[in-house]
């Protein structure tokens, strides 16, 4: 049975770990079954030391219990929660991005051939972003990634994005395809007229510079994605 954290009494000033049998310290419930610990567990155990479970809570409150700003805050900003030091704040954003690269597939040169293969490479991080990021995957002749280059941030609309930027990369590695993703941080994935726009312009260059744009996604919360070119928004 998950027992919750909260529920251990303790004597006044002594840390609950100490009044935890065994079985329910994080790092023990870690080691028998990692997925069944709730997130304080986990952060417990990531965080380590005698008031683990204290500051883990505190951490988790701090952030209003949510991964998704835990993840975006900055090491400085999860320090200045008591009990965690510079080097627990770094321990904590790395165990973070470790459990990202678990969803990213581990061929160097992983081949598209389809949406769901490109959304599959960013989607897991850039669902996580909470501003907008533009990103273009370069492809070769046999539609593998050559590599993933972020090109943008902030707010991808017609007057704001230089189409230039967006096909630098592919020139530069000779890339002769290129699919563009770029993230909402609202986390609805619904194309907005100003990204039909800038998917119109980017295909209209793509023809004058011989660099095909295969797709433009974009990735909303959690595997909510949607494609541009499924949906003949700025590829017609």
């Amino acid at each position: 049975m998950n027992t919750p954290l909260l529920q251990v009494n303790t004597p006044y000033g002594q840390p609950k770990l100490k009044s935890m049998p065994l079985r329910e310290q994080p790092a023990y419930r870690v080691t028998q079954n990692a997925h069944a610990c709730n997130l304080t567990e986990l952060m417990a155990a990531v965080i380590g030391g005698a008031k683990q479970i204290e500051i883990a809570q505190d951490l988790m409150t701090h952030f209003n219990n949510d991964i998704r700003r835990l993840y975006q805050a900055h090491p400085a900003e999860l320090a200045k929660v008591k009990g965690i030091n510079q080097a627990t704040a770094v321990r904590i954003k790395a165990a973070l991005n470790l459990g990202l690269r678990l969803n990213i597939p581990n061929e160097e040169c992983p081949t598209i051939n389809s949406p769901a293969d490109a959304a599959a490479l960013v989607q897991y991080e850039m669902a996580l972003l909470e501003k907008e990021h533009l990103r273009v995957l370069l492809l070769d002749q046999r539609n593998h990634v050559l590599e993933i280059v972020e090109v943008y941030v902030g707010s991808v609309n017609s007057s704001q994005v230089r189409i230039a930027e967006i096909f630098k990369p592919a020139i530069a590695r000779m890339a002769p395809a290129i699919i563009v993703v770029h993230s909402h941080p609202s986390g609805d994935p619904t194309p907005s007229p100003d990204d039909v726009a800038v998917t119109r312009a980017i295909v209209q260059a793509g023809k004058l510079l011989d660099i095909s744009c295969l797709d433009h996604l974009v990735i909303g919360h959690g595997n909510k994605w949607i494609s541009l070119k499924e949906r003949g928004l700025g590829f017609s």
